[in-house]
């Protein structure tokens, strides 16, 4: 062959090469119709991780003595630090002032046999690299295992960034620096084991109130809002007390113009109860996804933001009166690592039959493995998921709770973080929403997959009369 014919060759093939390598690596694919999960190794995989771990807690109607701790730590990063969340903040991330600290929180709970410690924090989301590295070092100081420590966070946009490796948390929260996660990492641990070791003879009640008028489902016009506001009140014997409270509001008052770091409505909630009270606070963020705030109004946004969040302690605090108190409460915890259906990310809107190839998924640094967690208290349940947790598939799963017997709080951001659910009756409608397109990452059939996992996990831990 001529030189100018391999030239040629050249100009003609490399294109091709490149376009096909392009094809393989990025997309797009035809999305697939069904994931037929039911038929696939990583659901059978996960029911008996599942059922493994809820063998380990007794369930009995006779349980022992309540006892409960509860601690806090710091988490606010120096200025300058980026903050998570609004990729498109003016000027990049970096944060410019403090508007409020950032806490981790830890309640511990235990029965006499079984024990289970509950982490709330001003986060984002819970990255596995800080909930693995806390359950090593928890674990080597207290003997808790995994299936006992429920990770969540309140999904504050306006907490600590650069919190994971990978391309996707770049985008969200900067880039990642190892030495600040690790004093972050380091304030979980040591929250959760001094809750650990404060335990004291407690006694626990629990409520809920409506609350329409602070949600909005802001992906679609006149569908389902989780508006429950749920509490629970952990009172040791000595008068001291937690206020424990979840809400399903995304916590996103602030827009991406507020540069400083802040706990938002959540933390607005937290102090308004410790301030009128003299008592602790703990929040767990709720089923956010699909869920806007609908805040006060207000001067400005921080204004908006208190109004918030005393509107909503003020109903905690008005109905805390008549709750009723017990000493004694079955603490059964489980957890389970499982495996998630096929990558699917559809990043057109009016295109939602074509995909990205799975190998962009794992470019991006996305993870085809989540976690969820159980945590009943007596007739409490806490279920976390590993997602922005739709709330209009939590105001099923609480439904189908109540009729077991159950009150229901569905939780998000549970140890890893995997996108967002949707219900999966939404996942064709044209056009592809935020939550249904660029992150929505598994499925079809995610939403089922996981009610199927939640209903085992309540099942694992029904109460018998001894230890399975």
């Amino acid at each position: 062959m001529t030189r100018k014919k391999t030239l040629i060759a050249g100009f003609v093939g490399l294109p091709a090469v490149l376009a096909a390598a392009f094809l393989i690596v990025i997309g797009p694919w035809p999305a697939y119709q069904d994931s037929r999960y039911r038929e696939s190794d990583y659901y059978r995989a996960a029911l008996d991780a599942i059922a493994a771990s809820a063998s380990k807690s007794e369930k009995t109607a006779s349980p022992g003595r309540l006892h409960a701790g509860w601690a806090k730590r710091a988490i606010t990063p120096e200025i300058g630090a980026p903050l998570g969340g609004y990729s498109g903040r003016k000027g990049g991330m970096e944060s410019t002032g403090v508007r409020d600290e950032l806490y981790v929180r830890a309640l511990a709970l235990h029965d006499g046999v079984d024990t289970a410690v509950i982490l709330g924090s001003d986060m984002l989301i819970i990255p596995p690299n800080l909930s693995s590295a806390v359950l090593e070092q928890v674990g080597a100081r207290t003997g808790l295992t995994p299936d006992q420590i429920l990770f969540n966070a309140s999904h504050t946009h306006c907490g600590p960034g650069g919190f994971m490796p990978g391309l996707v948390s770049k985008f969200s929260g900067g880039a990642y620096d190892e030495a600040r996660m690790a004093r972050i990492i380091a304030a979980f641990a040591e929250a959760a084991v001094e809750a650990h070791g404060a335990l004291e003879p407690a006694s626990i009640a629990a409520g809920s109130a409506d609350a329409p008028e602070y949600i909005r489902n802001r992906t679609r016009d006149g569908a389902p809002v989780d508006s429950e506001l749920s509490f629970m009140l952990v009172r040791q014997d000595d008068g001291d007390v937690c206020y424990v409270a979840s809400y399903s509001a995304h916590p996103t008052v602030f827009g991406s113009r507020m540069m400083a770091f802040s706990a938002e409505y959540p933390g607005e909630l937290m102090r308004f109860i410790e301030e009128e009270t003299g008592h602790d606070a703990l929040y767990l963020g709720g089923a956010v996804g699909s869920m806007g705030p609908r805040a006060p109004e207000g001067e400005d946004d921080g204004a908006r933001v208190t109004a918030m969040g005393r509107a909503l302690g003020s109903l905690i605090l008005a109905s805390d009166d008549a709750l009723a108190f017990t000493d004694h409460a079955d603490i059964a915890p489980a957890g389970a690592a499982v495996g998630m259906p096929p990558f699917q990310l559809r990043p057109f809107e009016n295109r939602p039959h074509l995909r990205l190839s799975p190998a962009a998924g794992y470019l991006l640094g996305l993870r085809r493995e989540g976690w969820i967690h159980g945590v009943r208290i007596g007739d409490l349940f806490l279920v976390g998921t590993p997602f922005d947790f739709c709330g209009e598939t939590s105001v099923v799963w609480k439904e189908w709770a109540r009729e077991h017997g159950l009150d229901l709080w569905a939780l998000s951001f549970c140890s890893t973080y995997c996108g967002y659910l949707s219900p999966d009756k939404h996942y064709w409608d044209v056009p592809l929403n935020y939550e249904t397109g660029p992150m929505g990452w598994f499925g079809p059939n995610t939403e089922a997959y996981f009610t199927d996992l939640f209903q085992a996990l309540v099942q694992g831990l029904a109460v018998t009369e001894g230890r399975s």
